[in-house]
């Protein structure tokens, strides 16, 4: 015992050794973490504009169960806050900020939804609090994942369309702040999809909530992207002679393969190249009798338009890309489906016609695009090119899309990424923004390609310490076990075999301009 505690030993003569023991602990400072624990049991007093604070609590390391989901394990401790936020007075923004108690990275991560949104994402919540970030996730404003929470209210349509986003940063920046009594050095969104749709709204509208942005197969043109999917579904279901049953999808796959896949120098299964693609689904049109190994006329018309895309009546320019070749394993959830894929399906019942009943065969680009046009005024539809505020102060943008995306054309992207360039030049777009293309990939993930990916690791490298990113290495999974690697190439070099080695290493590719 040193000196200090001898002299107080001495000056409690009399009190009995538990009392003396809890005095020397009530008088020894607080850790970190009992700082950052107390701070969070109190947040529930937290005064925020248009926003409450509804719970507080520390949650210990190891397992969590959410609300919704299964239970996520190997958790840090962390404080969890939820908020309601209220922007309008028909606001019901639903928000969970989830902070780490200790080895906060001094950084914050907020994380985008899917198609209609309506719930808080907490396997992604758990993704990053396990990197150090501080993070949020909304559910937009309602639950559910449909749109018939649009239907007479328009503020939650708005909501839904980037104001829950934004309340979200700066009501969780205001949190991040009360704890740990300091602004996040930096802060990141990432999203796929409606999440993607929900990064392009961020780069545009609110270019100071976010230093870095990661959108993957972002639906960005959300109203053509809709007539586009409408008309698959059309095309498929015109009369019983053109739908393309699903036991017909892997002949014309095989098809596809035979005609594109060795673009790249190997033959993989792989359509690394579908835009130097030309192929013609009538290749396979059947010759005698009809068979899952054979298109009828009919429905090799059918996947011609699936392959075309839409274009506006008044000027003949498209609208929106149509599906790539090597997509078409996983067409049968939109052109096999009795309706059209949900997100476009409840655009026009829930938000242009309003009517639930509204029946997918009378829509019409000649009479309704104007219409449809007017009612979304690109509030759902994040498609300018004019990113020039958030490059400006040093912003990076990230986009990937799966050339096998059977939701969202991923022609789209590469179409964006063009405007960029023309809008701000090649120097510019170069400094600031990637698109990785990725063969064979579904939407957001899966499909026969490389869709096991890190985006956020380069992405920190770049906006941190100044290193572009180049190839990134993607790897395919199968039963838990990887079979192949691929490097990932920055638009518009694509990943070719240098013709020695091993096809499923990516040491064996190199990435060059086609």
């Amino acid at each position: 015992m040193n000196s200090t505690v001898k002299r107080g030993a001495t000056a409690v003569a009399g009190l009995g050794i538990c009392l003396l023991a809890a005095m020397l602990n009530a008088q020894r400072p607080q850790t970190p973490a009992d700082v950052l624990t107390t701070s969070c049991r109190s947040l529930t007093s937290l005064q925020l504009m248009n926003a409450n604070v509804t719970l507080s609590s520390v949650i210990p390391a190891g397992k969590f169960k959410p609300p919704a989901g299964a239970e996520i394990v190997d958790l840090p401790a962390f404080c969890r806050v939820a908020m309601t936020i209220t922007p309008s007075s028909d606001s019901d923004i639903k928000v969970e900020t989830w902070l780490p108690l200790a080895n906060w990275n001094g950084k914050f991560q907020e994380v985008g939804n899917g198609a209609w949104g309506g719930s808080i994402q907490y396997a992604a919540l758990a993704d990053g609090l396990k990197r150090g970030y501080a993070m949020a996730s909304t559910d937009t404003g309602h639950t559910g994942t449909d749109a018939s929470f649009a239907m007479g209210h328009p503020e939650k349509l708005i909501d839904f369309a980037y104001r829950a986003i934004h309340e979200t940063a700066l009501q969780s920046k205001s949190v991040i702040a009360a704890i740990y009594h300091a602004a996040p050095r930096l802060s990141y969104f990432s999203g796929c999809s409606g999440g993607g749709r929900q990064a392009f709204s961020e780069v545009q509208r609110y270019p100071q909530d976010f230093d870095g942005v990661i959108a993957g197969a972002p639906g960005y043109d959300r109203l053509n992207q809709s007539f586009q999917l409408v008309a698959i579904a059309q095309a498929t279901h015109t009369d019983k002679t053109s739908w393309i049953p699903p036991e017909k999808y892997p002949a014309l796959h095989q098809a596809a393969l035979n005609a594109c896949d060795a673009m790249d120098g190997v033959k993989d299964g792989l359509i690394s190249e579908p835009m130097r693609c030309h192929f013609d689904p009538a290749a396979i049109q059947c010759k005698g009798a009809d068979s899952a190994n054979c298109l009828t006329e009919p429905q090799v018309q059918a996947a011609k338009k699936i392959y075309a895309g839409v274009n506006d009546p008044r000027t003949g320019k498209q609208l929106f890309p149509g599906q790539e070749p090597g997509s078409e394993m996983r067409w049968g959830g939109t052109s096999g489906s009795p309706r059209p894929l949900g997100m476009s399906d409840d655009l026009f019942k829930y938000v242009v016609f309003q009517d639930p009943n509204w029946d997918y065969m009378t829509l019409n680009l000649n009479k309704h695009l104007e219409l449809a046009q007017k009612i979304d005024k690109g509030e759902l539809s994040p498609a300018s090119a004019n990113i020039k505020p958030f490059v400006a102060r040093g912003g990076k943008l990230v986009m990937y899309h799966g050339w096998g995306d059977q939701n969202i054309s991923p022609r789209s992207s590469v179409n964006y990424y063009e405007r960029l360039v023309s809008a701000l030049g090649k120097s510019q777009v170069n400094d600031s923004v990637r698109l990785y293309m990725v063969p064979g990939m579904g939407h957001c993930s899966g499909g026969e390609g490389p869709d096991q990916f890190d985006m956020l690791a380069p992405l920190e490298q770049w906006r941190e310490l100044g290193s572009a990113p180049t190839e990134v290495i993607a790897s395919k999974i199968n039963n838990g076990k990887v079979a192949f690697t691929r490097p990932l190439c920055p638009y518009p070099q694509v990943a070719r075999y240098k013709g020695t080695g091993s096809i499923d290493q990516a040491e064996n590719f190199v990435c060059q301009l086609p």
